[in-house]
């Protein structure tokens, strides 16, 4: 499992990070405070606390990883 964090300020950054993650072809993961939910779930996401940085948890290889960390690159804390 890799991670990094990401800043979520607006409706319409969750919105565009989850259609992001959609289209990945592994699981992401994304929480605080020990409650992760699944980061493809729009209705989910917002039950996160957005006051502070979250944490994305991604289940891929390390290519993968790094391709869409990159592709998030304007969340990222």
């Amino acid at each position: 499992m890799r991670e990094f964090d990401i800043i979520l300020r607006s409706l319409r950054q969750v919105q565009a990070f989850v259609e992001l993650a959609m289209i990945q072809p592994f699981d992401i993961s994304v929480g605080n405070e020990g409650q992760y939910i699944n980061g493809k779930d729009l209705m989910g996401m917002f039950s996160l606390d957005y006051s502070g940085p979250v944490r994305v948890r991604v289940l891929s290889s390390p290519e993968e990883f790094f391709a869409f960390r990159s592709s998030a690159a304007q969340f990222l804390a």
